[in-house]
């Protein structure tokens, strides 16, 4: 249970550049939503993998290439995850890119991120 909510404060600051990075790439740089909210989830997904390998699942002394290698795999089905949900919550249901953003990363996170990351990155039992 300590590991679950350790990976809950990890993805919850992770979450937090994300949605930061996003605001300033639409609102100060005057990107697309789409392209904002994908360099936020480049940055947020950086921040994730450095807290759960040296924190969260203490995998430190494990091969960093492979552990990288699957993050991305995992990683591009969470941004194709993330893109699409705020895509179509935006542009069907006409929801504000963020909240649409906060709503699909919080569905994401709760039924993808963690189990993957568990099972398949780190592989902790």
């Amino acid at each position: 249970m300590l590991r679950y909510l350790k990976a809950q404060a990890s993805s919850l600051m992770a979450s937090l550049a994300d949605f930061a990075v996003t605001l300033a790439a639409v609102k100060l740089l005057g990107l697309w939503y789409l392209a904002g909210s994908i360099t936020g989830t480049i940055v947020g997904g950086m921040i994730n993998f450095y807290i759960n390998r040296n924190w969260v699942f203490n995998a430190n002394t494990k091969a960093l290439k492979w552990q990288v290698l699957k993050y991305i795999l995992v990683w591009l089905g969470n941004l194709a995850l993330v893109t699409t949900g705020v895509y179509l919550l935006t542009n069907f249901y006409h929801l504000n890119y963020m909240r649409s953003k906060v709503l699909v990363s919080i569905i994401v996170g709760i039924s993808y991120n963690y189990i993957m990351q568990k099972q398949f990155i780190f592989s902790v039992k």
